[in-house]
């Protein structure tokens, strides 16, 4: 009787032992940012961003759901192209190309939505999916 109780609770013991603890933090993607950390790639400057950590935010407007999500946009040092990051797209990033010298950037044929940023009073961006702003 005490061998099969001793034997039962090395076999317990060991099961309990076993057990991993998954690590914290340690959720990188393929460019080796850390989600759990705020991280997101950033294609324009080829390394990990913080999205809320950006300068230019930009506030959904008019969302049916229960809460609002926010974006950022970065731009290239020339201001050719702009990188707008999307919480409900299926990419996390999609680059906006400027036209011409105006300031307004278009996603291009390749993304089945046509996003637009345009520039909105004196300091801020809209951002139209479609015509329809999404974000301001």
């Amino acid at each position: 009787m005490k061998k099969t109780i001793l034997l039962g609770a090395m076999f317990i013991a060991s099961l309990v032992f076993a057990q991993k603890t998954p690590v914290v933090g340690g959720d990188k993607d393929i460019h080796g940012c850390k989600g759990s950390a705020g991280y997101t790639y950033s294609q324009l400057r080829n390394d990990c961003v913080r999205v809320f950590e950006q300068k230019i935010k930009l506030k959904e407007v008019n969302s049916d759901k229960g809460y609002t999500t926010s974006t950022a946009v970065i731009f290239s040092k020339n201001m050719s192209k702009a990188e707008i990051f999307i919480p409900d797209g299926s990419a996390n990033s999609i680059i906006l190309d400027r036209q011409g010298k105006s300031k307004i950037w278009k996603s291009g044929k390749h993304i089945k939505d046509s996003y637009v940023l345009v520039p909105y009073k004196k300091t801020g961006y809209q951002i139209k999916k479609d015509n329809v702003v999404i974000y301001q």
